[in-house]
């Protein structure tokens, strides 16, 4: 059986339903704030310079999450090992 339903919901209206908050007006400020750098260092801009506080924190944060999706990964394997060992074991004292 397949059931196919189909909402048709604004993106605004998709994150009240979820639950979401509305960061628009962060997003607007933020953008605003940008600008205002950008226009208050139009000769010396730097657009590095500028998104290196952003940057880093999210390779910060990228780095730990890859490293938290290694060690599931690793525990997962290390999981089925042990459950494949346990059913070598089990299949070894059924036949004898």
């Amino acid at each position: 059986m397949k059931v196919h339903v189909e909402f048709d919901l604004t993106p605004a209206e998709f994150r009240q339903a979820m639950g979401l908050p509305d960061v628009e007006v962060f997003q607007q400020e933020l953008m605003a704030h940008i600008r205002q750098q950008m226009e208050a260092g139009v000769e010396g801009y730097d657009p590095w310079s500028l998104m290196q506080p952003f940057l880093q924190q999210g390779m910060a944060q990228g780095v730990a999450s890859f490293g938290h999706y290694q060690q599931m990964l690793m525990d997962m394997l290390r999981q089925a090992d042990t459950q494949s060992d346990g059913e070598t074991h089990s299949s070894k004292r059924k036949k004898s």
